[in-house]
């Protein structure tokens, strides 16, 4: 299996990704695919890398009419671009770290430079020796000035801060190095920086359905008897149990994991210390990064009752609703529309069936909120200029949202029935990474 997953992330191309991987059911408790050795993670995440920079930055330059892009990232503070940029040995910037790319035109493929001391895994060409020129930034200067860009971007931004990695003192040096006639065609390079953190190519999607599994398979297992003993287990020891299960398995969580309880007759969700007890609702919010990418997961559990053996059908009702609440929102996305977009065509098939939601849904990918366009967010319902983005085919999303539904069973109490699944938008139409739940994790209960 591991040769298999390995092999999978090197070598499939565009039809794997439309056959492959991808689950349209979710499973109960699935099995986790085995976790690569660091050797061969850091193998399988540097191809991946070389792929990006032939065929992303050159396809987004091209694109966006920028024919020079400029990075300057110093040691322990990278811009959110350049630290995806790094081989899988390099970690991190070191000193000062600059990358160039340029675009040469009449098809010539786009140049690679490092202006640093150091080496990035045969990458970037090596532009600077510093036995001959001691200045990196006269260096730059130099390089600037003989290619002669007519458009120059800069990672500057007010509007993204994934577009707004150079920090104050890095651009003043940038702009003291460029000879002056070069300074007043920098640009922002917001689109660049969104476009190269958003896009997944067809090698990651071929994996990407297995990482998200190893999440699900972590929390059905939290989610379980094994885990849960309904009158002594609280909300936070399996809160913390996850975060033993994350470190075990050698990854990493890139927020701390959520556990609530929902209970009859209790007005809010119950956390921390809260004893865990027969008849109640559970809801996670948790995710791993594996191999560079992260994943983000909403899932519902029941704990039932001596004698039951399934959930009372007013909570199947409401799981039912917010799963109705995630087709409309699936159905809205359309290559070109933004998240504001997206988001009021989602509401208006909402209040055609009389539900009553919430869509705060994301980008996924390099960041759990990663780069793109927002479509809502939980406390703002409305546009807003973080919803400007337009969609892009080979994207992966977070498909997160709530639907409110008075439950029969708990005296008509409305409770929030909270959801997050992983999909990627091909260009056509939104496929979950590892299918969705339709159902609750039981836990407990003589079933």
């Amino acid at each position: 299996m591991k040769a298999l997953l390995f092999a999978a992330g090197l070598a499939l191309g565009t039809a794997a990704v439309a056959q492959g991987n991808f689950r349209d059911t979710e499973v109960d408790h699935p099995a986790a695919p085995p976790i690569l050795p660091l050797k061969d993670q850091a193998k399988l995440r540097d191809a991946w890398l070389a792929e990006r920079l032939e065929t992303v930055v050159p396809s987004l330059m091209r694109e966006r009419g920028v024919d020079m892009w400029v990075m300057v990232a110093r040691e322990y503070l990278e811009d959110p671009v350049v630290a995806t940029m790094l081989n899988a040995t390099s970690m991190h910037a070191r000193r000062r770290t600059i990358l160039v790319f340029y675009d040469p035109g009449a098809g010539k493929p786009v140049e690679r430079l490092t202006v640093s001391r150091y080496g990035l895994g045969n990458l970037f060409t090596g532009s600077w020796e510093p036995e001959k020129q001691p200045d990196q930034w006269v260096r730059l200067g130099e390089i600037i000035a003989a290619r002669d860009p007519k458009r120059i971007a800069i990672n500057v931004s007010p509007l993204t801060a994934f577009g707004d990695g150079l920090t104050k003192s890095q651009h003043d040096g940038l702009l003291a190095a460029m000879p002056e006639k070069y300074r007043a065609r920098t640009v922002p390079a917001n689109e660049l920086a969104i476009g190269w953190l958003e896009t997944r190519i067809p090698a990651e999607m071929a994996v990407y359905p297995d990482i998200v599994r190893i999440a699900h398979s972590i929390i059905g297992e939290a989610f379980s008897d094994k885990v849960i003993t309904p009158g002594k287990t609280t909300a936070g020891d399996v809160v913390w149990w996850m975060r033993e299960r994350v470190a075990g398995l050698k990854l990493d969580t890139w927020f701390q994991p959520s556990v609530a309880i929902f209970r009859q007759g209790e007005k809010a969700e119950l956390s921390g210390d809260a004893v865990i007890q027969p008849g109640d609702m559970l809801w996670t919010d948790f995710g791993i990064m594996y191999l560079g990418l992260a994943t983000d997961t909403q899932h519902l559990g029941y704990v039932l009752k001596p004698g039951e053996t399934d959930a009372p059908a007013g909570l199947k009702a409401g799981l039912a609703a917010n799963n109705k609440v995630q087709d409309a929102l699936t159905s809205s996305y359309r290559t070109g529309l933004s998240g504001n977009e997206m988001l009021a065509a989602a509401r208006a098939k909402v209040a055609a069936q009389g539900l009553n939601a919430t869509i705060y849904s994301h980008p996924i990918g390099y960041h759990g909120h990663a780069a793109g366009a927002a479509i809502g967010f939980w406390d703002d319902q409305k546009p807003s200029e973080r919803g400007e983005h337009k969609l892009r085919p080979n994207t992966a999303w977070s498909i997160e949202l709530q639907a409110t539904h008075a439950v029969p069973e708990w005296g008509g109490q409305s409770v929030s029935f909270r959801s997050e699944e992983d999909g990627f938008f091909d260009g056509t139409r939104l496929r979950y990474l590892d299918g969705r739940r339709t159902a609750f994790h039981l836990i407990g209960g003589k079933r």
